[in-house]
């Protein structure tokens, strides 16, 4: 798969500057910037200061590699209208999938973390990446988001520097928790790369995807990190709506878009909260095909028809976001 035929959108840089700009307007956005042992640059966006919801839109823009924009609106989810945001990009597969997918688990002793961002293109530790036809070199700056309630250190640095072969001075690390405003924004955000995801894991060549647009309520911040697991899922599974177009054949998107949405799964229909404890917290025991937006928008560019499959529950989230 070629996903960008050649192009080379230098991620990394682009995030970079988002990063450059947050530490410029460092007590607007409510957040801090340090330098950590080993030179790497940290950005804490929610752990020790308070964050905001601009701070989460460009967290989530910085996911993108700046590959894509997200903008605020209000989320009509039936008749449930909430605070909520947008999603556009014209790379989907390189944005979404090779820089904002939150697939490195960031794990050296005595830390973890889930990784998002452009340095994911740079380490390609991920079985993802054998698909992709995207990588970045090692010789600019690297830049990665870390979901976590815990700040990295320089040993942490050190060993993203080790994985990605990134020097640990050319490192910016931006970290938020799940339950925190900016935490929130950049989860959510991740609607469209949902879409995106679950087309791979259906054997869907993503790089046929030419634009993605999605939409999504944002959540209340929740009470702890698990509460604010449900809430983001929830957000995306029950009120997140995304319209792709894409370059393929009609017979096989027909077949394809009914097992593109959430309720395509056997798991639809429980708070996410509800159904990860009932699990016993345990991802991997959760329908994978769960994870996705509620509705699914696909227009096909060689003959102009839309497929479309999905419904949003507001019901759903009026339990896990006003209950």
């Amino acid at each position: 798969m070629d996903v960008v035929r050649g192009a080379e959108l230098r991620l990394n840089e682009r995030a970079r500057a988002i990063a450059d700009a947050m530490v410029r307007d460092a007590p607007l956005l409510r957040v801090a910037a340090s330098v950590l042992d080993g030179g790497a640059r940290l950005l804490d966006c929610g752990i020790d200061v308070p964050g905001g919801l601009e701070a989460g839109r460009l967290l989530a823009t910085a996911c993108l590699g700046n590959a894509g924009e997200v903008t605020f609106a209000t989320a009509d989810c039936d008749g449930l209208r909430l605070p909520g945001l947008q999603v556009r990009t014209d790379v989907p597969a390189v944005a979404c999938l090779a820089s904002q997918y939150a697939g490195w688990a960031v794990k050296p002793e005595g830390y973890f973390a889930m990784g998002s961002g452009p340095l994911r293109a740079i380490a390609r530790v991920e079985p993802l990446f054998e698909h992709l036809g995207y990588s970045e070199p090692a010789t600019g700056p690297g830049v990665l988001v870390l979901e976590s309630r815990q700040r990295p250190d320089g040993a942490v640095a050190a060993w993203l520097a080790a994985k990605s072969g990134v020097a640990a001075e050319r490192l910016t690390l931006l970290v938020a928790p799940t339950a925190s405003l900016a935490g929130g924004v950049q989860i959510v955000a991740r609607v469209v790369e949902t879409a995106l995801h679950k087309l791979h894991e259906l054997a869907f060549d993503v790089a046929k995807v030419v634009s993605g647009f999605g939409t999504a309520p944002l959540p209340p911040v929740a009470k702890n990190d698990m509460r604010a697991i449900g809430r983001t899922n929830d957000c995306v599974l029950y009120g997140g709506s995304v319209h792709l177009t894409v370059d393929a054949e009609d017979e096989v998107l027909a077949d394809l878009v009914p097992r593109v949405p959430s309720s395509a799964s056997r798991d639809y229909g429980t708070p996410f909260y509800d159904l990860f404890k009932r699990y016993e917290w345990d991802f991997y025991k959760v329908d994978p095909h769960l994870f996705s937006p509620a509705v699914v928008r696909v227009t096909n560019v060689r003959s102009g028809r839309t497929f479309e499959a999905g419904r949003l529950d507001p019901d759903v989230l009026r339990r896990s976001l006003l209950g």
